[in-house]
């Protein structure tokens, strides 16, 4: 990797359809968007760790606890839009290595940061695959799979089971999709120029933007166990592995 500053941005909303306000949960006496904060200034590669938020309560709660964020708009199409919103506002330099944690994922393992930027290599984008766990519903549409190509990187992303194994032959296992992103700065500008494709609209998956307008991504092959939050029933689990980790 080169010497180029590592920025970590952390998208968080106020509004969330499943789990509203969850940011600011905070069962265990710190807001939810405070312990990611913390779990994520770990990593090694960390030169700045900011919040980018459009909510001034998630900012302030933030800014209590010693740490550093920036207001944007609230009306963003998707978490990318937003990151090149708070890097333009933080006036970030073209070489500049930008990565994207979301904001309800308190028990990310910092080494995964670490491995995402350090694979990044020559190419613009990079990424996190895991292992499928044995309790992993490998039909949900909502866990997205990778598979790779033969140099590693990524071939395809999909929330249907790929690559569909005829003849009982498995060749190479497919791989579950963790949301953290590395991006070049000046890529992250360029992301924000292309135009919406086909297969991202129908899948749903934003990466896909990137592989259908010719550009690769690097992926960290790591066996990540953290699980996000989307809702209060998963929040409740991890205030209840906290209080017993504390």
């Amino acid at each position: 990797m080169s010497d180029s500053e590592v920025v970590i941005l952390i998208p968080a909303r106020m509004a969330s359809e499943r789990f509203p306000g969850k940011m600011l949960a905070a069962d265990t006496g710190k807001p939810l968007i405070q312990h990611t904060w913390e779990q994520v200034r770990q990593a090694r590669v960390a030169s700045r760790v900011v919040v980018a938020t459009d909510d001034h309560r998630i900012a302030g709660a933030i800014e209590q606890c010693g740490g550093e964020a920036v207001l944007t708009l609230p009306d963003h199409p998707n978490g990318t839009s937003r990151l090149g919103e708070a890097a333009e506002r933080l006036k970030l330099p073209d070489d500049a290595i930008v990565v994207n944690v979301q904001g309800d994922e308190p028990e990310i393992d910092p080494a995964a940061i670490d491995e995402a930027v350090n694979v990044l290599g020559d190419c613009p984008m990079a990424t996190v695959a895991s292992p499928f766990h044995p309790d992993d519903d490998v039909n949900d549409p909502n866990i997205v799979k990778v598979v790779l190509r033969m140099d590693g990187r990524a071939l395809y992303f999909s929330r249907s089971l790929i690559p569909y194994v005829r003849n009982s032959i498995v060749a190479r296992p497919p791989y579950r999709h963790i949301g953290l992103y590395v991006y070049r700065r000046s890529f992250l500008a360029e992301y924000l120029t292309l135009q919406p494709t086909p297969l991202e609209r129908i899948e749903v998956l934003e990466q896909l933007r990137v592989l259908e307008h010719g550009y690769d991504i690097a992926v960290a092959l790591r066996d990540v166990h953290h699980p996000g939050i989307d809702t209060r029933p998963q929040y409740e689990a991890f205030v209840q592995r906290w209080r017993k980790a504390d």
